[in-house]
């Protein structure tokens, strides 16, 4: 047997293993030796038992190749967490790393694995091996439960080594990152069905922290309860966004029943789990967290209803390749002056993909706008950009440049 060829060190600037060494051409044709054996056309079929023990002991062999890896894996991850903690201030998760390591092993992916599997996959074993480097804290709004807790863990994984620190209100999970109580916060931004989130718009316009990610969370609303009947439901408790989410289906199903609002659709479950007379608007993390029944599933309005959240912390994103930008800006008090606020992004090509507009609460009928562009700051083109937007706006202010999300 040849002797495998010794691979290259980590280098210190990597935050996992890096895939770098994986050929992005197709590989040549060659046999598994795990592959089930040739059959002989002159021999009998085998039976299905036969075949199925055959495809197992295949599955097993994989298996083992896959735990062998993963060692590897932890262990160079071990090695780069040494390198981080000598370091004065350590930055053991990048997202623009990860970013980076994602986008390259879609290119990479004949299937039959499909990309939304295989970035799932990952970001499990990114959260076990980032794990063994370091753990890392991420202010949710809570209870346990809620989409924003769905959220963080579809980003981070569920390795235990990722912490969730839930709280009451989303101005309490941007005040932990500001603290230094969590490293990072989760906050939901805008809803596909409902528009912005105004209390992390309203956060966004004072806090110090930058955001550092972006996550897309399909939403779908179940009707929650601790019996099974419908018709005993007497009053319905969800967050605000969910009960205008699912507007339509319960004029039509529970006309008359009063909507009562909760701090989030996590505390609608809990209080719904005392009280029989209730049902509560949540998904099924809450339903299985708390003991209840479905008494309706996916009843929001909208069947591609999604929320996007944003990741934040305390220090800047380097570029990843395909990133935002996100600004807060105003305009000043003159004919045209949206028209010209934007200019500067029309005279350098910069693509906006998203404007929303909010009372900026200094005057009358004055309004800020939050604005995303595709591009990171560093960029020369976007820097120039930036650079006349400052000069352009009454009121400016960069809120981090971080990676696209998938």
């Amino acid at each position: 047997m040849n002797k495998p060829a010794q691979s290259r060190p980590s280098s210190p600037a990597s935050d996992s293993p890096s895939p770098d060494s994986l050929e992005s051409r197709d590989p040549p044709e060659s046999r598994d030796p795990s592959d089930p054996p040739e059959s002989d056309p002159s021999e009998s079929p085998e039976s299905p038992e036969s075949q199925l023990d055959t495809h197992r002991a295949r599955i097993d062999a994989i298996d083992a190749e896959i735990l062998a890896l993963m060692n590897r894996r932890v262990a160079a991850a071990q090695r780069i967490g040494a390198i981080k903690s000598a370091q004065a201030e350590p930055a053991f998760y990048r997202p623009e790393r990860e970013a980076r390591v994602l986008r390259r092993l879609r290119k990479l992916n004949r299937g039959p694995l499909d990309d939304a599997a295989l970035e799932a996959l990952f970001r499990e074993i990114m959260s076990i091996t980032r794990g063994s480097e370091a753990g890392l804290s991420v202010a949710v709004l809570g209870p346990l439960g809620t989409y924003t807790e769905a959220a963080a863990r579809q980003h981070f994984g569920t390795s235990p080594a990722v912490t969730l620190l839930p709280f009451s209100t989303i101005d309490e999970i941007f005040r932990a990152a500001e603290t230094g109580q969590a490293d990072f916060a989760v906050a939901p931004v805008e809803n596909s069905t409902e528009g912005g989130v105004s209390g992390t718009l309203d956060r966004l316009v004072t806090t110090s922290l930058l955001i550092c990610g972006e996550i897309n969370l399909r939403i779908h609303h179940n009707l929650l309860g601790v019996g099974d009947d419908l018709r005993a439901v007497e009053r319905v408790i969800a967050h605000a966004q969910s009960l205008a989410q699912c507007r339509r289906w319960l004029d039509r199903h529970l006309p008359g029943v009063p909507l009562v609002a909760a701090a989030s659709n996590a505390e609608a479950a809990i209080q719904a789990r005392g009280d029989a007379s209730a049902a509560a608007i949540a998904g099924d993390s809450a339903a299985e967290r708390y003991a209840l029944n479905h008494l309706a599933a996916n009843i929001e309005d909208e069947p591609g209803n999604a929320t996007r959240f944003l990741l934040f912390s305390n220090r800047p994103t380097p570029p990843s390749g395909d990133d935002k930008t996100s600004l807060l800006l105003s305009c000043r008090n003159r004919p045209g002056a949206l028209f010209h606020l934007l200019k500067p992004l029309m005279e350098n090509g910069v693509d906006m993909t998203r404007i929303e507009s909010r009372p900026s609460r200094t005057g009358l009928w004055e309004y800020m706008f939050f604005v995303d562009i595709i591009g990171h700051q560093a960029d020369p083109a976007i820097a120039g950009t930036l650079k006349a937007l400052r000069t352009e706006a009454g009121l400016y202010k960069n809120l981090g440049s971080y990676p696209v999300s998938s």
